[in-house]
């Protein structure tokens, strides 16, 4: 089952706001192809706009690599091993598979990367909140923990470039989907959110017609919409759709309009992070992560783990 963001959340401060504003981006209107996690810390800026590679409906597979910026090869010959540290349970992320060993979409995306670079790679586990301090102090060489970078993470590790990221986006009723959605459109609606979350504060300043209902966490929120007290709800994309097409929501409902990915309300993308001043590993990270993607790899990887595509 996928944690909820709210409980993501409160684990380890993921989900902060870097500061909020007036400016909405919903993805489907962003040229080419693109995607906080489950958040665990808002993220920084990617440096090319982001771009997604859409298959046919109903699924659609993030991107934030720019073919006409293709990375340079890096000098790799001073890498011998890659030591990852992961999370624990954050699935479909990061979990303890059927043999005991890490498991996840980030655990297999560490791995591809270390077939691309050819080097030896391991995997730990470890809690979330120990992770930035094992790396650190040399426990560990990256975190590929769906982590996202802070102003406060950034003071203290490196990023490479975004491999995904958490868009928020509408839930109606089936009988009641819409292919689009615009702050117009939702004018004396009732829709429901996370008291407090960074979804609240996107609503309140972008859909001012909108009738806001307040929910302390996500089950009240899914069960308000499905005994009809509101006409949609907004949340983490991720956690709706495992919930969409989950026993939980008895086949109820499904999402309205494209993701909105905002990053000064939604985060700026989940990065690998490394020691400060690690560029070595962080450029060939950011070469392999595009070769990934480039050779199709990255595609599979994502429809392996998302049979209901939060984009």
């Amino acid at each position: 089952m996928v944690p909820s963001q709210q409980a993501k959340s409160s684990k380890s401060a993921r989900g902060l706001l870097t500061g909020l504003a007036v400016a909405a981006c919903l993805l489907a209107g962003l040229p080419g192809a693109s995607a906080q996690a489950p958040a665990k810390q808002p993220p920084a800026a990617p440096q090319a706009t982001p771009h997604i590679a859409r298959q046919a409906a109903p699924q659609a597979v993030p991107g934030f690599w720019d073919p006409r910026r293709r990375p340079e090869r890096p000098d790799l010959s001073r890498l011998t091993v890659i030591r990852f540290l992961t999370e624990t349970d954050y699935p479909p992320f990061n979990y303890t598979g059927a043999d005991g060993n890490p498991a996840g979409f980030n655990v297999d995306l560490a791995r591809s990367l270390c077939e691309e670079i050819k080097v030896t790679c391991t995997v730990q586990m470890r809690r979330f909140e120990t992770l930035v301090d094992a790396l650190t102090s040399n426990r560990g060489d990256a975190i590929i923990a769906s982590m996202a970078a802070s102003p406060q993470l950034r003071a203290r590790v490196d990023f490479t470039d975004p491999y995904y990221r958490v868009p928020a986006r509408f839930v109606s009723r089936k009988d009641a989907v819409m292919p689009e959605i615009r702050p117009e459109y939702l004018e004396g609606k009732k829709v429901g959110v996370i008291a407090g979350s960074a979804h609240e504060a996107y609503l309140k300043a972008m859909f001012t017609d909108a009738e806001l209902h307040s929910y302390p966490n996500d089950d009240a929120l899914r069960a308000a919409l499905r005994k009809g007290e509101v006409d949609f709800i907004f949340g983490d994309a991720i956690s709706l759709a495992f919930w969409i097409n989950g026993t939980d929501s008895g086949d109820c409902c499904g999402f309205s309009g494209g993701p909105f990915v905002e990053s000064r309300f939604f985060g700026e993308g989940i990065g690998i992070a490394v020691r400060k001043g690690n560029d070595v590993l962080r450029q060939a990270l950011n070469w392999a992560l595009f070769r990934v993607w480039e050779k199709g790899r990255y595609t599979d990887l994502w429809l392996r783990y998302f049979s209901v595509s939060p984009f």
